[in-house]
């Protein structure tokens, strides 16, 4: 009997040290085949959609925010290939500015990303806006924001009349003018400009800058960013252009062609219509153009105001009430040109940021237009072909 215990309990002791051993190598082993086969296949890539037509190139050093580097994975775990979209702003609501899309590596993927390396993946996916050098003169005003604009299709700006691509931050401003170039009032507004290391648009009509190209070419030179305005400030939402397509497509493309004579360069892919009036046809016509449009937040109306002073409480009252905006002026008004350096030491004064746009891509003149700019040159000459430094030489001075 004594032999059959003995046997037994043998037995049973060896079988509990078994099922430990069995139970401990569970516990080591992976959770599942479901496990093993997401860590070979990598997850489908997420896209998020383009917000809007407008991206941060570039950002002043006041509101540059240091961010911390993204934690690169291991040798063991690289990150799966996510195509993902992310505001270029580092901080703050989200806008429709233009949002960065990485590019997807080459190849397949070895292993899933980490469930966490998501996060630090999209913080790595969009690259800091350039830096802004600080002002150098005193007491200037200085540039917040490069914004670049992607005129693809012709969107339009402004909320007065559109409402969709709203791009500024409280307290931020553009500074646009119109009607320009025109003698002393253009370079007035250019050394103001200057004066606070900031940049604006101006929307020039074809034919001013005709007459005197040398101001266009002073704005271009100064790093403005230079847009038209038609060839001679017509009503495209009256007779004759309202119920002629054709001639409201020679008066904005002539404008354009000589506009970039004049600069004799690069121009702007950017439109405002003559007294903020957009007819529905044309714009859908800038659209196949790839020309956007510019209406406004605030309009200042200067061009019915003549002493400085109302200017800048027209402008600085409106903007108060607002909180930020493209602000419309117009450098064809010397009560504006004037009135410039006062509301520029007023926004510095009153906290507002200067936001500067640029376009992605030059406007592309037709020849068609082209020509006809050149035929209304008058005082051209046939026989004038030769460049002035193989004509005119200087012998003596």
């Amino acid at each position: 009997m004594r032999v059959v215990v003995v046997v037994v309990a043998a037995l049973l002791t060896l079988g509990l040290a078994a099922f430990g051993v069995v139970a401990a190598q569970r516990a080591n082993a992976p959770a599942s085949s479901t496990v093993l086969v997401s860590q070979i296949a990598p997850a489908a890539p997420r896209v998020v959609p383009v917000a809007a037509p407008v991206s941060q190139i570039a950002q002043g050093p006041v509101s540059q925010t240091a961010q911390p580097a993204a934690a690169s994975p291991t040798p063991a775990e690289p990150a799966a290939p996510i195509r993902l979209a992310q505001n270029a702003s580092p901080s703050g609501p989200v806008t429709p500015e233009r949002f960065m899309q990485t590019a997807t590596p080459a190849g397949p993927a070895t292993s899933a990303a980490p469930a966490n390396a998501a996060a630090p993946a999209a913080a790595a996916a969009a690259p800091p806006a350039q830096a802004i050098a600080a002002c150098d003169k005193p007491g200037g005003l200085g540039l917040s924001r490069i914004v670049e604009i992607d005129t693809t299709g012709g969107p339009a700006f402004g909320t007065e009349h559109f409402k969709q691509y709203d791009f500024l931050r409280e307290k931020e401003v553009v500074l646009t003018f119109d009607d320009g170039p025109w003698p002393d009032n253009t370079p007035m507004v250019l050394k103001a400009l200057q004066d606070n290391c900031i940049k604006a648009t101006f929307f020039e009509i074809g034919e001013h800058a005709t007459w005197r190209p040398d101001l266009s070419k002073a704005l271009a030179e100064a790093g403005m960013t230079i847009g038209s305005h038609t060839w001679s400030h017509k009503d495209l939402a009256k007779k004759p252009y309202a119920s002629d397509i054709e001639q409201a497509k020679q008066e904005i493309e002539m404008g354009v062609s000589a506009v970039h004579m004049a600069v004799d360069g690069p121009i702007a892919p950017f439109f405002r219509f003559p007294d903020l009036q957009q007819p529905a046809d044309v714009m859908t016509y800038l659209g196949t153009r790839n020309i956007a449009t510019f209406s406004t937040d605030i309009d200042t109306f200067d061009f019915k105001i003549h002493k400085p002073e109302d200017v800048v409480k027209s402008a600085m009252t409106k903007l108060a009430k607002n909180g930020k905006g493209i602000l419309l002026m117009h450098d064809f008004q010397h009560g504006t040109a004037v009135a410039l350096p006062e509301l520029l030491r007023q926004l510095k004064a009153a906290g507002y940021k200067i936001v500067h746009m640029v376009p992605k891509q030059p406007v592309t003149t037709l020849s068609k237009y082209d020509d006809m700019v050149r035929a209304q040159d008058k005082f051209s000459n046939a026989n004038n072909t030769r460049p002035q430094t193989s004509v005119v030489k200087t012998i003596s001075e």
